[in-house]
């Protein structure tokens, strides 16, 4: 799996044309999912995010995660996080899973860091073509791949 997560003051996602969901202050997790991702990634990654310190302290340190600040989390698949340019201007999707593997993984890892931070979670809609409006806090951005464990 690979995430990107965006620190945001806010975030709504629209589904032609109209608005499906919306956070405030919190996370925005792009997930990508690739067929070599076993459930083990699943819980790692969601612990992860759960328990990353990007949020400032009274000191002005970021040094909170979002469980302590009350943040909310949307999270949206993106197949194209496993895109290859190695070959050409033309990306392939290759890495990526199909959604038949994809979606279920998607859906658990919802549920996963739903049970993590103890509340429902924003999400998109699998498959769909979306359209995303984001305030970048900080800008604040990280990537994290499940296969690095970084």
């Amino acid at each position: 799996m690979r995430a990107v997560i965006q620190r945001v003051t806010s975030c709504v996602l629209s589904i032609g044309g109209r608005e499906y969901s919306r956070i405030g202050s919190g996370i925005l997790v792009l997930l990508g999912v690739e067929e070599a991702d076993l459930p083990e990634d699943t819980e790692w990654l969601c612990n992860k995010i759960a328990g990353l310190r990007i949020f400032d302290d009274a000191s002005g340190v970021m040094n909170l995660d979002v469980r302590e600040t009350g943040g909310e989390i949307m999270v949206v698949s993106q197949f194209t996080l496993h895109a290859s340019t190695r070959k050409g201007n033309r990306p392939s999707y290759i890495r990526a899973a199909r959604p038949e593997f994809a979606n279920p993984a998607y859906e658990s890892f919802i549920r996963v860091l739903e049970l993590k931070l103890g509340r429902k979670i924003a999400s998109g809609s699998f498959g769909a073509h979306m359209e995303i409006a984001l305030v970048n806090d900080g800008p604040v951005t990280i990537i994290i791949d499940t296969k690095n464990r970084e």
